[in-house]
């Protein structure tokens, strides 16, 4: 198992910010750990790369423990920071050389471990000016090259995608999903779209403790339990929206404004095909009609209030 964490307890004086926790993350796989700020996200992954010692607990890597053999850990470990720690006087190569450097690289194999990471996160034409002449989404490229370009087996990414525009958030999100295929990744972030996109699982921790941690679909299953919601859209708000009460199985209404209801009913119940006959007999104007599925979004609202 490339990180596995067991009990982990992590205190600041009177302050428990990781309390007890424990998950696997599988070679191969994609984690995305969420959890609001102050949650103990970082925290934790500051300990899984040897950054932090433990209160309490263990954390191994790559099946190095973190205690014992931080050296080992770092080797293994491509880690980006929440706050990205650039030199900014530096060129964008003469940077990567001297990362490169830190972990033993140099030569030809260093030379080609640069130009293969320079194109892998889109660096090709900036590679030659000083990094405090970049944008700030640059600048998370050239720490996620950092991050590769020892070929670690794990990647521990803290926010990754700071920073960049709607084009660069596309680019990078699929560089996770490429490199994710053979290397152990968990990131944190805060766009959910995000998690959506490229992640096998989730993982959320909220006040120092895992709340949540399955795939997507299991965690959607066990938020909407014995209920699902359609949302109805009619041309305008109804004069007696209790009609439609009338369906079989409905549970409960909702007005969402706009002539949109929430109709809840009991999960075994497909309520779409009655809203259809109700509206053509009652002779309303139905102009949108679908089963709403449990955002993450709304997932993580939900169990970290």
């Amino acid at each position: 198992m490339s990180i596995q964490v067991k009990n982990l307890t992590k205190e600041y004086k009177n302050q428990r910010a990781v309390d007890q926790i424990s998950l696997t993350v599988n070679p191969g796989e994609i984690v995305g750990f969420l959890g609001p700020n102050g949650a103990g996200k970082s925290t934790t992954m500051k300990i899984a790369t040897g950054y932090l010692p433990p209160t309490d607990g263990t954390v191994e890597v790559n099946g190095f423990d973190v205690r014992t053999n931080p050296m080992d850990v770092r080797r293994s470990v491509g880690y980006l920071p929440e706050h990205n720690p650039l030199y900014l006087d530096l060129y964008v190569k003469e940077y990567l050389r001297f990362a490169g450097s830190l972990h033993g690289l140099s030569g030809t194999t260093l030379r080609n471990r640069i130009a293969d990471m320079i194109e892998l996160v889109g660096l090709t034409r900036e590679q030659h000016k000083r990094i405090g002449q970049l944008s700030k989404g640059y600048r998370q490229r050239v720490g996620l090259a950092q991050a590769l370009l020892h070929n670690p087996p794990v990647l521990i990414l803290d926010e990754p995608t700071t920073g960049l525009d709607p084009n660069q958030l596309t680019e990078i999100r699929q560089v996770i999903r490429d490199v994710g295929r053979d290397k152990t990744v968990m990131f944190s972030t805060h766009i959910m779209q995000e998690v959506e996109a490229i992640c096998d699982r989730v993982v959320i921790i909220n006040r120092g403790q895992i709340v949540a941690d399955g795939s997507l679909n299991e965690l959607r299953s066990a938020s909407t339990g014995d209920q699902v919601n359609v949302v109805a859209e009619f041309e305008s708000d109804l004069t007696n929206p209790d009609v439609l009460v009338s369906v079989p199985g409905v549970e409960r209404i909702e007005s969402l404004g706009g002539g949109k209801y929430r109709i809840s009913a009991g999960a075994t119940t497909d309520l779409r095909a009655a809203i259809f006959r109700l509206a053509a007999d009652q002779q309303l104007t139905l102009v949108g009609l679908r089963q709403q599925e449990n955002s993450l979004e709304g997932i993580f609202k939900e169990l970290t209030k």
